[in-house]
């Protein structure tokens, strides 16, 4: 029940995902100033290199997930899903389990297998918002997963191939987080 219910939410999914495109486009977008015009540019040349990561920075309220949605809607991975995760509203004991999924009995309360966002975001768009608020131990799981594309979920010992888009966003001082740690 559960899987065949899995499915019926992908198919929603992508119902969605089309009339989401419409909303979330670049037409939608409305400005003069030169900074404005030359972010539409950058939109619009990031939604022609569909394999390529983002990261957006900005002040909370700048309309950085809507600058994630247009790149997603307007580029080649129109088609597939746009999963948006805030990093910092994860508990850090299931940061993993909810990016990567796993598998039924892999801990306490893992009743049945589940596919992360990863997974669920495949031939898609993950958006993750706040990505400096992202738990240290998951950033080379992370980077993996940047580099070749392979998730493996918590409890498994196979990994499973993933091609998916990731866009990030953050209003940190990237540069000054790391250097502090």
């Amino acid at each position: 029940q559960a899987e065949q219910a899995l499915q019926v939410a992908d198919e929603q999914l992508s119902v969605i995902s089309s009339r989401e495109a419409e909303r979330w486009g670049l037409a939608a977008f409305v400005g003069r100033s030169s900074t404005f015009q030359k972010l539409v540019q950058d939109i619009r040349r990031l939604q022609n290199f569909g394999t390529v990561s983002v990261l957006i920075t900005g002040e909370s309220g700048t309309g950085k997930e809507l600058i994630a949605r247009a790149i997603h809607y307007g580029g080649a991975k129109a088609k597939g899903p746009f999963i948006p995760l805030n990093c910092s509203a994860i508990p850090s004991e299931l940061a993993e389990s909810t990016l990567f999924g796993h598998l039924r009995g892999a801990f306490t309360g893992a009743t049945t297998d589940r596919k992360g966002c990863f997974e669920q975001a495949h031939g898609g768009t993950l958006f993750l918002d706040e990505i400096g608020d992202m738990p240290l131990p998951l950033q080379a799981k992370l980077l993996r997963v940047l580099e070749d594309g392979l998730i493996t979920p918590v409890g498994a010992t196979q990994t499973k191939q993933v091609q998916v888009r990731v866009v990030a966003a953050t209003n940190c001082e990237l540069d000054s987080a790391i250097a502090s740690g």
